[in-house]
């Protein structure tokens, strides 16, 4: 099993009547994984399920601040959201309401996408970012209650975005040694060098 499979491996659902509540490690520092919620550039990458892709994402990072985002399914329909920030702890809590919205970042009601009447038109998403021996523990609570006819593919959706988060951040670490190796090479050369000139 590879790394990325083992760390698909590593969810935990603990979702009660009143909220979806999952629970995720990540083999990464606790700012990276931040930053992997909170930066448009990074947040892009992932922020779909299986079958749809995220073809814009803007992010106002601040409280009261909004990040609108569009999510487009294998048929093509569009899909607008809009969340805006209630708290913000860097690098370790994020809170935003979560709602659908228009391409301007109007609020439109959940029908507007075919979501049954009864779901909410705004709800609460809480993500606690804890770092643990290296790695980082991730708790997202979605308060969708059990009511709701789309929650348990909510929470496959949140399920297979949190696996794409998790294969973003095992490429960013590839890179990132990568980069520190091809470092480490430029300082031995530039000292091999250095030495050759003082003879």
């Amino acid at each position: 099993m590879d790394a990325t499979a083992s760390l698909k491996t590593a969810g935990v659902s603990l979702s009660n009547d009143k909220e979806l509540v999952l629970k995720r490690v990540f083999n990464a520092p606790k700012e990276i994984v931040f930053k992997a919620w909170t930066d448009a550039d990074r947040l892009i990458r992932w922020w779909a399920p299986k079958g749809f892709t995220t073809t814009s994402l803007k992010v106002d990072l601040r409280t009261g601040g909004a990040f609108l985002y569009c999510m487009r399914s294998a048929e093509g329909q569009d899909f607008w959201g809009r969340g805006v920030y209630r708290e913000i702890i860097e690098p370790k809590l994020i809170v935003y309401t979560d709602s659908f919205s228009d391409e301007k970042g109007a609020l439109v009601e959940p029908s507007h996408y075919g979501m049954n009447p009864a779901f909410p038109s705004e709800t609460l998403v809480t993500v606690r970012i804890i770092e643990r021996k290296g790695k980082t523990e991730v708790t997202l609570r979605h308060a969708v209650p059990v009511s709701i006819p789309e929650r348990s593919g909510m929470e496959q959706g949140w399920g297979e975005m949190l696996d794409q988060l998790a294969e973003e951040l095992e490429k960013e670490k590839t890179v990132r040694k990568t980069v520190t190796a091809s470092k480490h090479v430029g300082r031995g050369k530039r000292k091999a060098l250095s030495g050759k000139r003082g003879r």
